[in-house]
């Protein structure tokens, strides 16, 4: 257990008669960049506020640091740094006073205050602004900013919710490499996001849907979990038409647009182009190119979306 940041189990959190977190149990380890993927309304965010002491959860055990978040959520608090999805800071501050209002907070003074403001606007790229009202700064700048505010105390346990929403590809960019640099300096990182590519990069990656972890592993892991059928890149006439087309088909187990082509997933690798070409040739839509991929994460995401919809269908019936 030395090893371990963040422990879950059975975690359930309800609203009324809603199930928002249904018994949900996985651990972070310490040090690495742990991904909470999920859609909207899937449980992702209620889980982050209750492993932040935020809310209450209503059964099961969690730990943060060794610390139970139920019985002493202020001691979980003053342990970890926090950043939400929604930006966090006093736009009315100047970058100079949000520092020192969060340093406050956090019990920071005298020396060792003056320190991690320096750090703090180094970080963030912000040297020669720090008087800068914070409202005007750009959306990349802000969140760098939100981030060392976050960890002006050095907290071993980093959770970001979201914390990329609305800031430009350069600027995610550049968040990323300043979460891979504290990791590396032996910060556990929860982030969650909606971006497939950001979450390539973690160690470890939890699917949440309807409330329930339906998927914990690698990126590697989660792509190997697609089975034993391949995937393959369709380039062809009118593909929102294809994969209309190819989802009424058995042997095609999934189906998804990715810009002008499709991907196709099939239920068994045998015969899987001669299947592809067949079908297009017979609805007269031209095939300008069919390559065999390495599902992505997206191809995954969507794979087991459709596998815990039909779970849930069947559940349902019964």
């Amino acid at each position: 257990m030395n090893d371990v940041a963040v422990s879950v189990e059975s975690l359930t959190r309800t609203f009324g008669s809603f199930i928002a977190v249904d018994h949900v149990s996985f651990q972070v380890r310490r040090g690495e960049v742990f991904g909470f993927l999920g859609p909207n309304g899937a449980g992702k965010s209620t889980t982050i506020r209750m492993l932040c002491g935020l809310l209450s959860p209503t059964s099961g055990n969690a730990t943060v640091g060794g610390i139970d978040v139920a019985s002493d959520p202020d001691a979980v608090k003053a342990t970890i740094g926090y950043m939400s999805q929604r930006f966090s800071l006093y736009e009315d501050l100047t970058v100079e006073q949000n520092i020192r209002f969060y340093g406050g907070i956090y019990g920071l003074e005298g020396h060792r205050l003056a320190e991690r403001k320096t750090w703090a606007v180094r970080m963030a790229g912000l040297a020669g602004k720090e008087r800068e009202l914070t409202g005007s700064l750009s959306g990349g700048w802000k969140q760098r900013l939100a981030l060392g505010c976050a960890i002006l105390h050095e907290p071993p346990i980093l959770f970001l919710d979201e914390p990329t929403g609305g800031v430009d590809p350069v600027s995610r960019r550049e968040f990323w490499d300043l979460i891979y640099q504290l990791s590396n300096a032996g910060t556990t990182v929860f982030v969650t996001t909606h971006y497939m590519d950001e979450a390539e990069h973690c160690n470890t990656i939890g699917f949440i849907y309807a409330g329930k972890l339906v998927a914990i592993g690698s990126p590697t892991e989660l792509k190997q979990h697609m089975g034993a059928g391949a995937t393959y890149e369709v380039a062809c006439e009118r593909p929102l038409d294809a994969v209309d087309l190819f989802q009424r088909l058995p042997w095609a187990a999934e189906t998804s647009i990715f810009g002008s082509h499709c991907h196709v997933t099939l239920t068994s690798a045998a015969e899987g182009p001669d299947l592809i070409r067949k079908t297009l040739a017979e609805a007269g839509m031209a095939l300008h190119r069919l390559e065999s991929i390495t599902p992505s994460l997206e191809d995954v995401f969507i794979h087991l979306i459709s596998e815990e919809d039909k779970r849930l269908t069947r559940t349902e019936a019964s």
